[in-house]
């Protein structure tokens, strides 16, 4: 199977990965690394270098097969019924809203050196049919070991451009819709703060001044009914809040 990497792709797809490059900034909250999925030949398009900065594998290795027997035993399960609601729930979208819509879920996979690690799927259709079956997918792996070391994986659609967001889809008769409680400035901030950014940083990058990023903060806390920021940052990521 070919692959394709920075050094050899050729120039034309060059420009593609720029653009993926600057999307891949979308999902970033850790060590991460992208992938590009052809559905049609369920083979990769493309692997970024970084998988073997998170996982210790070199792209060339890294198949989709490869990477299903990576799994750990215990989540192979959860797995399988995600990617049954995955399906289901894209069948019953309107097609205009296909690419709308963020896929995440998270489960452990084996590192090279024998480890396992907590990895963070997210997801975006790039193109589908016009029967809406997907063509292309824009995905990363993230390790979020540090945030959740225990606990059952959790699927979540996150809605983009007012879409309303679904968690912990896959074990639920019903999906549960998220309710928009944080305001656009207060995910922002949230965004930045899972970036590791500190408030001061968070000011700069806004504009606005330090007293109100911390006060969006206490907010947010308020809100949520939580103890501190590290405890913020694991539930958003855990359960989708941005």
């Amino acid at each position: 199977m070919s692959r394709l990497s920075n050094d050899s792709a050729p120039s034309f797809f060059n420009l593609e990965l720029d653009f993926y490059m600057k999307l891949w900034n979308f999902f970033l909250i850790g060590d991460s690394y992208y992938f590009i999925i052809d559905h049609h030949s369920l083979t990769f398009e493309f692997v970024s270098k970084e998988v073997e900065d998170v996982m210790g594998y070199h792209p060339s290795e890294f198949t989709i097969q490869f990477m299903n027997g990576k799994i750990h035993p215990d989540d192979r399960s959860w797995f399988l019924a995600f990617g049954n609601r995955i399906g289901d729930f894209f069948s019953k979208l309107p097609m205009e809203k296909v690419m709308k819509y963020k896929i995440r879920f998270d489960s452990r996979f084996m590192k090279k050196n024998g480890d396992y690690a907590r990895i963070l799927y997210q997801g975006i259709i790039l193109e589908h049919d016009e029967q809406g079956r997907f063509l292309r997918s824009l995905n990363t792996h993230t390790d979020i070991t540090f945030l959740k070391q225990e606990g059952k994986p959790v699927l979540s659609f996150i809605g983009m451009d007012g879409e309303p967001s679904y968690r912990d889809v896959a074990s639920k008769d019903l999906f549960s819709e998220i309710r928009e409680e944080f305001t656009r400035r207060e995910k922002q901030i949230l965004t930045l703060l899972i970036e590791g950014r500190l408030s001061k940083e968070i000011s700069s990058i806004l504009k606005i001044s330090k007293q109100t990023v911390d006060t969006h903060r206490k907010n947010m806390l308020h809100k949520k009914n939580l103890k501190n920021t590290s405890e913020l940052i694991g539930k958003a990521i855990r359960y989708g809040w941005i």
